[in-house]
C-alpha cells in the first residue's frame, strides 16, 4: 500500500473513532439540550449539531459527485444554502436532532466505503470556493467533528482531543503560522523564538483561521 492510501485509510479510521465520541457524548443528551448555549457566539447546541449533520451530508454530495465523473458544489446554495440549512435544523427537537446526527454519520461513512482508487482522485468545490480533493476530505470531516465537539460545550475537551488528530492538525496549523502573522515585521521575532533566538512574542495577531 502506498503512503497515500495510507494516509487516507487512516484519516477514514480516525474520523471513524470521532464519530463514535461525538455518538457517546449525544446518548447523555436531555430533551433540553438542543436549546442550550454553545461555545459559539450565536449559536446553540443545537446549531452545532445541526452544522456537524449537514458538513456530513455536504461531503456525501462530493463524494457521490466523484463516484458519477462530476465535480459539484460542497452546498447547494453555497453560503446562503449552508447557513439556511443550519438555521432551519436548529430548533427542532433533541431527539431529532440527534437522529440527524447519527444518521448522516452512516451516510458519510457508506459513501467511503464505496469510493474507488479512481474516483478517491476526484474533487469538488468547498463553499469558500476552493478545491476539495476527495482523498483529503475524511480528514477535513475529523477536523469538523472534532473541533465542534468541543464547540458545544457538553463537557468535552481540547483535553480528549486524540493525540493523532493533534500532531497532524499542529503540523498544518504551524505550516500556515507565518501567512497568517497581521504584521509582517512581527515574523522576524517569531522566527528568533522558533530558532532559540529571541524571547516569546506576546500580542502576537493572527488573521482568523479558516478550516
Amino acid at each position: 500500500m502506498d503512503s497515500a492510501a495510507t494516509t487516507l485509510e487512516a484519516s477514514i479510521a480516525g474520523c471513524q473513532l470521532s464519530h463514535r465520541s461525538l455518538r457517546m457524548t449525544l446518548g447523555g443528551l436531555d430533551e433540553y439540550a438542543v436549546g442550550r448555549p454553545s461555545r459559539l457566539p450565536g449559536w446553540t447546541v443545537g446549531h452545532v449539531l445541526t452544522h456537524v449533520a449537514r458538513n456530513a451530508e455536504s461531503h456525501v454530495r462530493i463524494l457521490e459527485g466523484a463516484l458519477a465523473g462530476e465535480h459539484l458544489q460542497q452546498y447547494e446554495g453555497g453560503w446562503d444554502g449552508r447557513l439556511a440549512g443550519i438555521e432551519a435544523g436548529a430548533s427542532r427537537p433533541s431527539h431529532v436532532v440527534i437522529d440527524d446526527v447519527i444518521a448522516t454519520f452512516a451516510q458519510l461513512e457508506d459513501a467511503w466505503a464505496r469510493m474507488t482508487p479512481e474516483t478517491w482522485d476526484g474533487y469538488g468545490t468547498s463553499v469558500g470556493g476552493t478545491t476539495m480533493a476527495c482523498r483529503e476530505m475524511p480528514f477535513l470531516r475529523r477536523r469538523e467533528v472534532e473541533i465542534h465537539h468541543v464547540d458545544l460545550g457538553l463537557g468535552y475537551e481540547i483535553s480528549d482531543w486524540p493525540a493523532d488528530y493533534v500532531a497532524a492538525e499542529l503540523t498544518i496549523a504551524t505550516a500556515e503560522l507565518a501567512e497568517r502573522v497581521v504584521d509582517s515585521g512581527a515574523r522576524a521575532g517569531l522566527l528568533a523564538w522558533l530558532v532559540g533566538r529571541g524571547e516569546q512574542p506576546t500580542g502576537l495577531q493572527l488573521e482568523s483561521w479558516k478550516s
